[in-house]
């Protein structure tokens, strides 16, 4: 089940807000679970009870650790629960890459090679076995005290408005609202406009722009002229932005409906003037895990400069991977790790020399290029894209017939890059951190009622609507 969907949005949602506010607070959490675990089955029936398994399996473990007063005990429990949570990610993510890659390499020097059942992969499994590596650490390392009730435990992991795509959030950041929180009526209309401000990125602009950005990427990539391969790739730049963030203001929307806080994902990423920077600002959970359970414990920039960088790519390495089994991805955040290092040798010298947005236009202009090799899984027809950006063809551009395509890329570009002005970041603080009046919610309820019936019609229009991430 997908937000964007006329399910969850006619049938799923209504039903669940009646239950979840109808009913007294100390039973509000386990109609949350339920429902979770209704709307992960609607999506992947085969794997709900393996879900369900591995959230017990880990929740005891961690009680073990817990109790243990044993240092090596602690380990040993603490170390049985991450490998049960990498374990399922790496079979059921990665087994069909390894396998593939081994019959390539048993091919190259004659052997025969082997035959092996595709794996199905669960929908949101990154997401959730991130989510347990952080319960088990926090609980380890004393931030928190581990969950009581298997029940609120469970409802961590599977909690639905974060559970398929995110944002990563840490155990310890919302273990007290799950063991009690206050409903606040005036926060819960502020995350129902943010709900509205998600879906409509999602419906009115990410499926706009991505259905033409799908066709001209579909073509042949080998006789495509320049004009139309900047015209596709900004185009999927914008759509896999908004897509993402969208889902991200959907999921934090319906948190603050419910009087949950989850953590920003997003903080107007194209309008960094460096990739370090780029990497503050986008997918800000996926960042801070990494930041804290990898980057720091390899010694982080705690120690000599080439094993500092060394860090980095490792880091990087391992971020591509984690979006998608796949040689592009790796690719990816290797080209990432470079420029990173890249900056730290001394690239950050010359961004201070040209000035901010001067900064901003190289900087959007890289991560432009990674998208490329993020979006063709092909490595060859990735390259061939990414040379016919640089022929410099402009004769034969292929017409786009479609106004609306137009029209939604260029205030899709307007958006992307408002903040940078003082007046379109006072707009978003206002929209997304105001705190607004009786008198400010009379005004913008009624606009985010209309704005939610016409992502409706949006919708019914094109049918099915799925998030990009969903397959990461």
């Amino acid at each position: 089940m997908v937000f964007s969907s006329n399910v969850f949005l006619i049938v799923f949602l209504p039903i669940f807000l009646t239950c979840y506010f109808l009913c007294p607070k100390r039973w509000r959490n386990l109609v949350l679970l339920l429902f979770s675990i209704v709307f992960y089955a609607y999506g992947s029936p085969t794997f709900i009870f393996l879900l369900l398994g591995s959230i017990v399996l880990n929740y005891y473990l961690v009680k073990l650790m817990y109790k243990s007063e044993k240092q090596i005990y602690k380990k040993i429990f603490s170390g049985l629960a991450i490998l049960a949570s990498l374990g399922l990610l790496l079979y059921f993510k990665y087994a069909n890459f390894f396998a593939d890659n081994l019959n390539a390499l048993l091919t190259t020097f004659g052997l025969q090679s082997f035959s092996f059942s595709k794996v199905l992969l669960p929908i949101g499994i990154s997401f959730f076995t991130f989510q347990s590596i952080t319960y088990v650490v926090d609980a380890y390392r004393g931030n928190h005290p581990p969950m009581e009730r298997l029940s609120d435990y469970m409802l961590y992991i599977i909690m639905f408005p974060q559970l398929i795509a995110g944002p990563i959030v840490r155990y310890c950041d919302i273990a007290d609202d799950i063991r009690q929180r206050e409903q606040n009526w005036a926060e819960s209309l502020q995350g129902f406009y943010r709900f509205v401000i998600g879906l409509s990125k999602k419906v009115l602009v990410a499926d706009v722009i991505g259905k033409q950005a799908d066709i001209l990427l579909a073509g042949d990539l080998t006789t495509m002229n320049t004009g139309t391969a900047w015209i596709a790739i900004i185009a999927y730049t914008m759509q896999l932005y908004f897509d993402f963030s969208g889902y991200s203001d959907m999921a934090i929307g319906l948190g603050k409906i419910m009087g949950f806080h989850f953590p920003e994902n997003f903080d107007n990423p194209y309008n960094s003037a460096s990739i370090s920077e780029f990497w503050r600002r986008w997918h800000i959970t996926l960042g801070t895990f990494m930041r804290n359970y990898l980057y720091i414990p390899l010694g982080g920039n705690r120690c000599s400069k080439p094993r500092m960088y060394f860090n980095l790519w490792v880091v990087f390495l391992l971020s591509g991977l984690w979006h998608g089994a796949n040689w592009n991805f790796v690719l990816w955040g290797a080209y990432h790790g470079f420029w990173l290092v890249i900056e730290r040798i001394g690239l950050n010298k010359f961004y201070e020399k040209i000035g901010k947005a001067p900064s901003v236009i190289v900087t959007f202009f890289i991560v432009t290029i990674g998208w490329a090799l993020f979006r063709i899984e092909n490595i060859s027809d990735a390259f061939t894209f990414i040379s016919r950006l640089f022929i410099f063809d402009f004769q034969s551009i292929i017409p786009i017939s479609s106004l609306h395509f137009c029209f939604t890329l260029v205030m899709a570009l307007v958006f992307a890059f408002i903040s940078l002005s003082p007046f379109g970041k006072k707009c978003q603080n206002f929209v997304f951190y105001t705190r607004f009046s009786k008198k400010q919610h009379l005004a913008v309820w009624p606009v985010s009622i209309f704005m939610l019936l016409f992502c409706l019609s949006a919708l019914n229009a094109v049918g099915f609507s799925p998030f990009i991430y969903f397959k990461f």
